[in-house]
């Protein structure tokens, strides 16, 4: 979802959203403890008639890479901007490391480094230039600017670049750069909203490794949305599935890939138990499911047309152009 804000928050009245199923379809397990870097409970947002985030509940642990995936449409940016502030929500319905977001936005915002789908870049400033407009506008005090915004740069490894206008970038080099926009007020939790999309393998790997840098010397929190199966099977810790709205499925790469596999033994035996998930065949006995066959099975195989509008398409294209 990249559509603007004509939305609404949506009451949580009648009859409560079907609890999350676990990688195995059954409920969801208990919730984490207070102390968590991000919760949301029963979090809900409707664009007119249509309900983006439809009663998502989510724990983040601190210092997890955790993934939240999903088809377009699904209600992953909706989500996101929900969490950042960039869209209202009632009291209660989002904390970020305890700081509640309605009612305490400033405080949350200071925690947060966000890097949204669409460039954030200006082509027509430096790197310095625009990771110093950053920091102003997240508030960072004017007499640490200038080393935080060095130390920034620094950690993406683009000191030697830094006074060059970032028209002048390669497609990774412009995803560092809003990589350090967003590091630079040293954030707890960073939201990366498909950080990669876009870029090269190459270029996908160097501005993982660069988040998983900064991740190792801070202890930072990091959200991830991505339609790269293969960088959340291999980066995230966690990974929640998300489709129309709600969370389908929840656990580590390796659990929902194992939940599959039982799933599918037991589909092939004819022993299978009524699943809230649309459970794919298995294109052999002895296939061994990735998390692209969780993701499908969530999902479906088909073409969804509630996936995405033509707004969707045109930004997603217009950031994959710019950075390629």
């Amino acid at each position: 979802m990249t559509r603007e804000d004509p939305g609404r928050t949506v009451p949580p009245t009648g009859p409560e959203a079907p609890p999350d199923t676990a990688p195995g379809g059954g409920p969801a397990p208990p919730r984490a403890p207070e102390g968590d870097a991000l919760s949301c409970h029963g979090l809900r947002y409707a664009f007119g008639e249509t309900r983006a985030v439809d009663g998502v509940d989510l724990a983040v642990r601190p210092g997890e890479v955790f993934g939240l995936l999903g088809p377009n449409g699904a209600g992953k940016t909706t989500a996101i901007r929900c969490i950042t502030t960039l869209l209202p929500v009632p009291a209660g319905m989002v904390r970020v490391f305890g700081h509640d977001a309605a009612r305490e936005r400033m405080a949350v915002r200071r925690l947060l480094g966000y890097v949204p789908q669409q460039l954030s870049a200006d082509a027509g400033l430096t790197g310095r230039e625009n990771v110093a407009l950053f920091a102003r506008v997240f508030d960072v005090p004017r007499r640490e600017r200038a080393a935080r915004v060095d130390q920034a740069l620094r950690a993406v490894h683009l000191t030697d670049a830094a006074n060059r206008l970032a028209k002048t970038y390669s497609g990774g080099m412009i995803r560092r750069l809003e990589l350090a926009q967003a590091l630079v007020s040293a954030p707890r939790l960073l939201m990366l909203d498909e950080p990669t999309i876009g870029l090269d393998p190459i270029a996908r790997t160097s501005v993982w490794e660069h988040i998983n840098a900064v991740r190792a010397a801070t202890g930072m929190t990091v959200l991830v949305t991505t339609h790269y199966m293969d960088e959340a099977e291999q980066y995230c810790d966690r990974v929640a599935l998300m489709h129309r709205g709600r969370i389908r499925a929840l656990g580590t790469p390796a659990e929902l890939r194992s939940a599959l596999r039982t799933r599918w033994a037991r589909a092939a035996s004819g022993d299978s138990a009524p699943s809230p998930l649309p459970t794919t065949p298995a294109p052999s006995s002895d296939a061994e499911p990735t998390l692209e066959d969780v993701f499908r099975d969530v999902a479906g195989t088909g073409l969804d047309e509630q996936s995405g509008d033509f707004r969707d398409v045109r930004s997603t294209r217009r950031t994959a152009a710019r950075v390629g």
